[in-house]
């Protein structure tokens, strides 16, 4: 039974990172697998493009992964159905996930390594941590496959609404319903020190502030000194710029 359960734990991990085709059993062409690297590299830069293992590497590595891996996501086709990726985008997705985190989930503080290596010019600790707090949305410290897949379905394939809930829920950090001040200017000195040398020595040192100003001035309809989330969806949608960036994100993957 145990033997049983094991193979069908290697056949869900093989079908999910495109190591292996469920409805011929046999491995991809290296073309397809080369697709499916250079995909990646794109929307990961992080991620190193490797020499592709042989058949007997490929049976030693599952053995090691079978050993190692603490989390194994669900089935490809239960994450297809509660996302809009496709089956080909999850493998995507899933083969670069597994390159950076083996063990199935990621922590903040390797979030923060991983994430530091696309702005190595600045410091990004602490933007990481606000954006490591919106995808572990079960607050047990870690993220998984299937977090990351939720945080990138909105992000990528939710409605103009669902995107923008979502940057709501990153800038209220204590989560309360409403962003002050003082949580706006938070964000906008994280995304400063993260820019670092585009940004220094020209930035000033109240932009920052001036930008939180120019914030409540657009979204702070009633001047009661908080946003809320309706006062953010409708500024938000009324604002050219906001929506010509939001589709920016539809076709990423």
């Amino acid at each position: 039974m145990k033997a049983k359960d094991r193979d069908q734990s290697l056949s869900d991990s093989r079908e999910l990172d495109g190591s292996y085709d469920p409805l011929t059993g046999n491995a991809p062409s290296s073309q397809t697998k080369k697709t499916i690297k250079q995909r990646f590299l794109k929307l990961l830069p992080c991620c190193r493009p490797t020499a592709a293992p042989s058949i007997a590497e490929n049976s030693i590595e599952d053995d090691f992964e079978l050993s190692t891996v603490c989390h194994r996501p669900e089935g490809l086709d239960k994450l297809q159905e509660q996302s809009k990726f496709t089956k080909k985008e999850l493998q995507v997705l899933y083969r670069g996930f597994k390159n950076e985190c083996p063990s199935g989930v990621v922590n903040e503080e390797t979030f923060k390594l991983i994430y530091s290596q696309f702005f190595p010019q600045g410091d990004s600790s602490t933007y990481a941590h606000f954006l490591f707090e919106a995808f572990d949305t079960n607050k047990n410290g870690s993220v998984s496959f299937e977090d990351f897949v939720a945080g990138l379905n909105i992000i990528l394939r939710g409605s103009i609404n669902d995107r923008l809930n979502w940057a709501f829920n990153l800038y209220d950090l204590n989560k309360d319903g409403c962003i002050t001040k003082e949580e706006m200017l938070d964000i906008m000195k994280s995304i400063y020190d993260m820019m670092g040398n585009y940004t220094y020595p020209c930035m000033q040192d109240d932009a920052p502030r001036e930008h939180v100003e120019n914030f409540f001035q657009k979204m702070d309809r009633n001047k009661d000194g908080v946003v809320t989330i309706d006062e953010f969806i409708e500024s938000c949608q009324k604002d050219e710029n906001i929506m010509q960036s939001m589709q920016l994100f539809e076709n990423v993957i």
